[in-house]
């Protein structure tokens, strides 16, 4: 649906797309107001992060991934509150 018949092309057509070149002018903005050395090193710990996270993923399991799959016990009501099924004597009793 690029165009509509008489009409042209659709607005989004033209200014959705950027070619190659729309892209090396933004990277040369990019190297021009960070310079290389930052860009590098952002890069290099964008790497040791991604690294990280496969290394953490592929362990077995840790201390608090146990601790969450433990269940949690019963936990007791109250004193003074009835549970649904204990009449009143028994609570008194």
């Amino acid at each position: 649906m690029s165009s509509i018949r008489g009409r042209g092309p659709i607005v989004e057509d033209i200014m959705g797309s950027f070619s190659i070149w729309h892209w090396l002018v933004v990277l040369l903005v990019v190297l021009l107001l960070f310079g290389g050395g930052k860009v590098s090193g952002l890069m290099g710990d964008f790497a040791k992060g991604i690294k990280s996270f496969k290394k953490n993923m592929a362990e077995e399991g840790d201390a608090s991934m146990e601790a969450a799959e433990k269940p949690a016990g019963s936990i007791s009501a109250p004193a003074g509150t009835t549970t649904p099924g204990q009449s009143t004597a028994a609570r008194q009793g």
